[in-house]
């Protein structure tokens, strides 16, 4: 698989929708995540990241103009021990509490699908990130629809072991935009990271959509310590 240039992969995009990265910096010290959301209804739009415990939620910034929160007001990152979870919405806590009773990534998303927002039916896109005495490996999954048939669910997990340095996955949930919007298809794309997540935060933020982005969260792990880094940064402030 070619590598994509990440910058010019989301200027030609004008809609990816949700999209997490994850990958590891190329010194090989740092295990890395980022997702980020986008939004074309002033409903998707009203919302900001916040820190919650050693995770993220989302709120809403005006929440007077908070209409349905069912799809759009969840926790994206949650931490269980060495593990990291990032998810485009509240199969988060699907995730968590399966891998908390002892099941694995994949059978905790067997009990969930696309969501229910016919006609796009946005696949649930999902990351695990697992660190453990100086070793590091990751796997995501998405959940979406049979070209747009509710009736079929097609699940696919992709599982990365010790992860090359320099190296990281971007999976979204729309190919691009459209009426419907047609769902990601294929394996995650292969990209570079960064060393710095200054210059990581700001290559991502810079490039995706300046009408459509809403909100972008950035983490760096050590691997060895487990200590990491957050950058947040909203559209709305």
């Amino acid at each position: 698989m070619n590598m994509l240039n990440l910058a010019e992969d989301l200027r030609n995009n004008s809609y990816p929708g949700r999209g997490i990265v994850i990958g590891k910096t190329p010194d090989g010290t740092k295990a890395v995540a980022a997702y980020f959301i986008m939004g074309r209804s002033a409903n998707s739009r009203n919302r900001v990241f916040v820190e919650e415990g050693e995770g993220i939620r989302t709120e809403a910034f005006d929440p007077a103009k908070l209409e349905d929160p069912s799809l759009i007001i969840y926790a994206p990152v949650r931490v269980l021990g060495n593990k990291t979870i990032v998810t485009n919405g509240d199969q988060t806590d699907t995730i968590y509490e399966g891998m908390d009773k002892q099941l694995t990534f994949e059978q905790s998303l067997r009990s969930r699908e696309f969501e229910p927002d016919g006609p796009n039916y946005t696949p649930r896109i999902s990351g695990i990130m697992h660190i453990e005495k100086g070793s590091y490996n990751y796997a995501m999954s998405i959940l979406k629809s049979n070209n747009g048939n509710p009736d079929s669910c097609h699940r696919y997990t992709f599982a990365y072991h010790n992860p090359a340095a320099g190296e990281g996955h971007f999976i979204h949930t729309y190919m691009h935009d459209g009426n419907p919007l047609p769902s990601f298809e294929g394996e995650p794309k292969l990209v570079g990271i960064s060393d710095s997540i200054e210059e990581f935060t700001a290559l991502l933020w810079d490039n995706l959509n300046e009408d459509n982005k809403v909100s972008l969260f950035v983490r760096y792990i050590d691997i060895d310590t487990g200590a990491y880094e957050t950058k947040i940064v909203n559209k709305n402030v």
